[in-house]
């Protein structure tokens, strides 16, 4: 059986006697409504997490960038103090706008000695979940390795 139908649209017409009159059944009335309502939220915070882990994906890529360019601007300097100096300053260039707090920069290989290798560890919290209001500490770190130059800075 058919749903009852508003009594406006009862006639073979419209109100203004112009074409076919439509049928709608009164049990639909504010379902659209209510799918809007219901939907909304669910995609924009389907939207927002999306966009968070853009940020963290984005954010690992730019820490591994960061940590190659920190092996290799270390590894042309002189000393080894001289080279800690520019790794750090290499890093906390390349992730400037990506980390949330202080860039670390930690030389993990031994010594600084001809033909062995500069090897750095850079990390960062990442801004991420932040975005969300998940106060959820993302700390994201990335090493790199880079040969000892042969024909270092001399100045």
């Amino acid at each position: 059986m058919d749903a009852p139908l508003r009594p406006e649209h009862r006639g073979p017409v419209d109100g203004d006697g112009q074409g076919p009159s439509r049928r709608i059944p009164v049990d639909d009335r504010g379902l659209s409504t209510i799918e809007v309502v219901i939907l909304a939220p669910v995609m924009i915070l389907f939207i927002l997490v999306l966009v968070a882990f853009g940020q963290l994906a984005s954010g690992r890529g730019a820490l591994d960038g960061a940590a190659r360019d920190a092996a290799r601007a270390g590894s042309i300097q002189k000393d080894h103090g001289r080279a800690m100096a520019e790794a750090r300053q290499a890093a906390e260039a390349n992730l400037a706008d990506i980390c949330s707090g202080p860039v670390s920069v930690v030389q993990t290989s031994q010594g600084f000695e001809p033909d062995t290798l500069f090897t750095v560890e850079v990390s960062c919290e990442v801004r991420g979940l932040a975005t969300l209001g998940l106060n959820i500490p993302t700390t994201l770190s990335a090493t790199f390795s880079s040969p000892l130059d042969p024909y270092r800075r001399t100045a």
